[in-house]
Order: structure tokens, then C-alpha cells, then sequence
């Protein structure tokens, strides 16, 4: 009889156990869930204006005067499955077929762009197109894609810029990215073959969804991999019809036979330094790296700008732009 009792007792405890840590579990799956994939700051273009006039007040009045003159205009457009996404767009100093689409960095907006803009209007003399993904600026959502859904937006983008600056047949679209814009261009690499796309140039983007995720999950809370990172890439699976392990540059990267440049400073410890090097032997030829020393995440232009500058107009004349 006591036998009988003690066993109930230990298989109660054992069920209670389990229930928790399976509540646990689901609790923390939609907690990193929420954090990485529903952080809207980048919707608040007010923050944005005031960060860019803190940092660099004549880049800000550079973009209001150019929006004044209507040189700088808004476009939007209806993708296929019904969302309304928002671009700002210029025409560059000079007529041109030569167009550069500047993609924006998590929770950021066309604001976070601005100054790296002006350098590819006013010294490279491009037009310039810069999208906001899906969940940033203007653009219908609620949720951050991570690069990864946001290549096909992009690339739902490019009949629009082509009939805004130039004839189909003599477009030249090269494709910019930093941080979350970077691994959104190499995911836009490996997809089918746009003739108008010449080349990429891909700054500070990480291998893949999981391994930006796990690396944040250990350097913010000290956790590994599992099992949180397999319940919560599964979750997103179910809630938005993609996975952490699908969404990997590198895979794709591996698929791209046009020109990359790849940007990356050796103190960035946010997308890891070392993440540019596996994207990069992914990569056939043609490609080049340039590693900025002593920068952080996102920060290469900043610390580096007229070897930027330089970097990007020798790749560009190398890719036949």
C-alpha cells in the first residue's frame, strides 16, 4: 500500500515537472520570439530624424532639401500577398541608367540610410532607391523578417526602379546592404537571376537567422542552443512560415555568380566578426573583402569614409557599372 502511494506520488511530481518545464519552454519560445522578431522601433521615423540630426545635422538638411526641391520622393507599392511597403527614392546629379537600392539594417528606417546615401548620389553620382522592409518606417507590418522574406519584397521593387530612372533594357541596379540589409541582399543573391542586379555589396550581414539568434541568446542570457533556439525557430515556423536554419545566407550566397563586395570590421561584436569569413568562402568568384580594423557593428562607413568611398567605386567599375 505505501509502495502504491509513494509510486503516485513521484509519478505526480514527475508530471508536474514536466508540465512545467513545458511551459517554461513555450513561455521562453515566445519571449525570444517576441524580442527578436517584434521590436517596431524602426517604425518611429521621429527617433530616426532626431538620431541623424544629432550625428550629422548637414545630411539631415541635405535630405530636406532635396524632398523640398522634389528631387527626394515617397513611393509605395502593393506586393502580391496585399502589404503596402514604402520607399524614398532620387534621381542622381546627372541623368543615369546606374541605380544603387540601399537596404536598411534592423529596426532601422531611410533615415539610418541618409548618410551613406548622399555618398552614393553626391560622389558616385547614382541614383539611389531605399526601401523600408516589412515592420520598419511607413511599410505595413509586425513583425522584423530578419532578411529573409524581405528579399522577395525586394525584389518585387525592382520593376518599380527600373521604370522610375531608365529604359528595361539598359537598367543597372547594384544592391547595398548593412547589417540585416546586408543578409537581405545576399538572400536576394542566391534567388533567380535578375539581368537589371550587377553586383552586391553586402556590410556587416551574418551567416544565418540562427546564428545571429543563438549568439545574442548566449551573449544576453548566457544560454545555449537548446532547447530554446529549436522551439522558437519552430514557433516562428508555425506563426510566420519560415525557420531560424532556413534563413542562411550562407546557402545562399553559395547560389550567387555575380560580384560581391563584403564589408565587415574586425571589432564587431554583435554580427561576430567572424561570420564574414564562411559567407565569404561560400562566395564563388567573382568577390573581394575588405575588413575595417578597430570597427563595430554597422560602423565601417563611419570610421572609414573616403576609403569606403574608394572600396565601393573600384568594385563597381570592376563589375561593369
Amino acid at each position: 500500500m505505501r509502495s502504491s502511494k509513494y509510486i503516485k506520488r513521484v509519478i505526480k511530481a514527475a508530471l508536474v515537472t514536466v508540465a512545467a518545464i513545458i511551459l517554461i519552454l513555450v513561455a521562453g519560445s515566445f519571449y525570444l520570439l517576441h524580442v527578436s522578431l517584434c521590436d517596431l522601433s524602426g517604425k518611429d521615423i521621429a527617433s530616426r530624424r532626431a538620431i541623424l540630426a544629432e550625428e550629422a545635422p548637414d545630411v539631415l538638411s541635405w535630405a530636406d532639401s532635396l524632398k523640398e526641391c522634389g528631387i527626394m520622393r515617397d513611393t509605395t507599392m502593393t506586393t502580391h500577398d496585399g502589404r503596402h511597403l514604402h520607399a524614398v527614392y532620387a534621381s542622381a546629379p546627372d541623368s543615369t541608367n546606374r541605380t544603387m537600392m540601399i537596404l536598411h539594417g534592423y529596426t532601422c528606417n531611410v533615415y539610418s540610410s541618409m548618410k551613406i546615401a548622399r555618398m552614393f548620389r553626391d560622389s558616385l553620382r547614382l541614383n539611389i532607391f531605399m526601401p523600408e522592409h516589412h515592420g520598419h518606417g511607413q511599410s505595413d507590418g509586425n513583425e522584423v523578417q530578419m532578411g529573409w522574406k524581405d528579399a522577395d519584397d525586394v525584389l518585387e521593387w525592382i520593376p518599380i526602379v527600373v521604370r522610375l530612372f531608365c529604359e528595361s533594357d539598359s537598367a543597372q541596379i547594384a544592391i547595398q546592404g548593412v547589417s540585416m540589409g546586408a543578409s537581405t541582399a545576399m538572400n536576394i543573391s542566391g534567388k533567380e537571376n535578375i539581368p537589371q542586379i550587377k553586383c552586391y555589396i553586402e556590410d556587416c550581414g551574418y551567416t544565418s537567422v540562427w546564428d545571429e539568434l543563438s549568439h545574442e541568446l548566449k551573449a544576453r542570457y548566457g544560454l545555449p542552443d537548446f532547447p530554446i533556439m529549436h522551439s522558437s525557430s519552430l514557433l516562428c515556423q508555425l506563426r510566420y512560415g519560415w525557420s531560424f536554419r532556413e534563413a542562411s545566407s550562407v546557402k545562399m550566397v553559395k547560389k550567387c555568380h555575380k560580384p560581391m563586395l563584403f564589408i565587415h570590421g574586425d571589432n564587431d561584436d554583435f554580427v561576430p566578426s567572424e561570420m564574414v569569413y564562411p559567407l565569404y568562402e561560400a562566395k564563388g568568384q567573382p568577390k573581394s573583402i575588405w575588413i575595417t580594423k578597430g570597427t563595430d557593428h554597422a560602423h565601417s562607413f563611419r570610421d572609414y569614409p573616403k576609403e569606403y568611398e574608394q572600396h565601393v567605386r573600384d568594385f563597381l567599375s570592376a563589375s561593369g557599372m
